[in-house]
């Protein structure tokens, strides 16, 4: 009974924290979904500037996501160690890191703005959208950074509702400050599509203003110091090195799945828009998996941090549990709803048919998927980076070019590749995850992760 009250406790305290971070997780797109709903009535080429911008925005503001992640280990440490004073100076060392390289990235982008939309070699009227666009939303990258460092910081003090409700709040800003400067009101004529990115940058700036109130509001109370400390950045941006080498090595493999596609399809625009589609669906349903990864985050740094290495092991194997059950929860719904998504999306007759056999392939890879997540999750948490960083590129070293030879050579088919991708990439990262997870070399208990 004991034992039943343990993990019903456990799954509880899964659930607290993953189902706000899933909301927000599905909240954080709306952004650029919003924009798009609103420029696409301005004309093609404003909808398609629009997807150039974003293009180059995600890429920037995606390698900075271990603002969140490191910050969400190193906080969740301190704080399983009772030191709450110190995990909230961690948390604003990250912060002012976020601040520091929010900038340096604005500086840049908006100098090389021509040159990034340049380089995707479209038609002029589109390029004009997209360098409008793009250059005034380079000003809101510091609010996305400090968003993404101040939720971690949220994160690891195991508070996943306010980022829920801070982003809840920021798109609902976002949709009506899109419609106003884009269209309008009264008198006052509309800005085009620079009103939808300044509508985005002004959103961005409440909510991290919103999200820094909260934190620094902690810091007050427990006294913790608001000016920043550059070892502690200097240390955070030492940390977030090896992350950033993870998430390269995630983008390099969709980056090189697309480009096998292409490949494989000689240029026909059917299986190219159909693995676009499946890539669209197999994100979305990354956002489930990827809720219960940033609770295995917290929990886990909270519990080495406490110096309770049985109890995260017990803790691991319960995640790894929802981790498989939630990617076959998934896996069985994508699989029914297969036939029927590709008429929402299309009116092309033969994407249909192309669709289902990728999304079944995409499906009996869910609980794979799920598995990857919570561990990749469970190795952050523990500030095991160093390692996920090396797994990492090992996999992208085996996949990316037998894809590509496969591709090339062997004129592998869309639902080849998409087999390669579930098969060899996602069973790959499996792997390497479980025969860390397994060993105890990430077991690294106490307030820091220092030897």
């Amino acid at each position: 009974m004991l034992a039943v009250g343990r993990l019903r406790g456990t799954d509880r305290e899964i659930l607290r924290l993953a189902g706000p971070a899933f909301l927000a997780l599905v909240a954080e797109p709306l952004f650029l979904l919003t924009d798009a709903a609103v420029v696409g009535h301005l004309g093609t080429a404003q909808l398609a500037g629009l997807g150039i911008a974003a293009a180059v925005l995600q890429t920037a503001v995606g390698l900075c996501v271990f603002l969140a992640y490191g910050t969400t280990a190193g906080v969740a440490r301190l704080l399983g160690a009772g030191d709450r004073r110190g995990a909230l100076a961690l948390g604003l060392d990250g912060i002012w890191l976020a601040i520091g390289l929010g900038a340096v990235l604005t500086v840049v982008g908006v100098t090389l703005t021509e040159p990034l939309v340049a380089a995707f070699g479209v038609e002029a009227d589109v390029a004009a959208s997209a360098v409008t666009y793009l250059r005034i939303a380079f000003l809101g990258t510091a609010p996305l950074l400090v968003m993404l460092a101040a939720t971690g910081v949220l994160r690891g003090l195991q508070d996943t509702r306010t980022p829920l409700v801070v982003a809840v709040g920021g798109n609902a800003l976002n949709v009506v400050l899109n419609v106003v400067l884009v269209y309008g009101v009264g008198s006052i004529d509309g800005l085009g599509i620079a009103g939808s990115a300044w509508g985005s940058v002004i959103a961005q700036v409440v909510s991290a203003l919103a999200l820094a109130y909260v934190v620094v509001r902690g810091a007050r109370r427990h006294h913790a110091p608001l000016r920043p400390d550059l070892a502690g950045v200097l240390s955070a941006a030492r940390a977030g090195v090896a992350l950033v080498v993870r998430t390269l090595t995630l983008r390099a493999a969709l980056l090189v799945t697309t480009y096998a596609v292409a490949l494989g399809a000689g240029g026909r625009p059917d299986e190219v828009a159909t693995h676009q589609l499946a890539m669209t669906l197999w994100g979305l349903l990354a956002f489930v998996l990827d809720a219960i990864a940033i609770a295995a985050q917290a929990i886990t740094g909270r519990a080495l941090g406490a110096g309770d290495v049985e109890g995260t092991r017990a803790l691991t194997r319960r995640m790894v549990t929802w981790g498989w059950a939630s990617g076959l929860v998934t896996g069985v719904l994508l699989a029914a709803a297969s036939p029927l998504l590709a008429p929402l999306f299309t009116d092309d007759p033969d994407v249909p048919g192309l669709l289902v056999p990728v999304l079944i392939v995409a499906a009996i890879g869910q609980p794979i998927a799920g598995v990857v997540f919570v561990l990749d999750g469970v190795l952050i948490g523990a500030g095991d980076g160093r390692y996920l960083a090396w797994a990492g590129l090992a996999v992208a070293a085996v996949y990316a070019p037998l894809t590509l030879a496969a591709a090339a050579w062997w004129d592998a088919g869309l639902v080849s590749v998409w087999v390669l991708f579930a098969g060899l990439f996602m069973t790959g990262r499996l792997v390497t995850l479980l025969r860390r997870a397994r060993g105890d070399a990430w077991l690294r208990t106490g307030p820091t992760l220092a030897a």
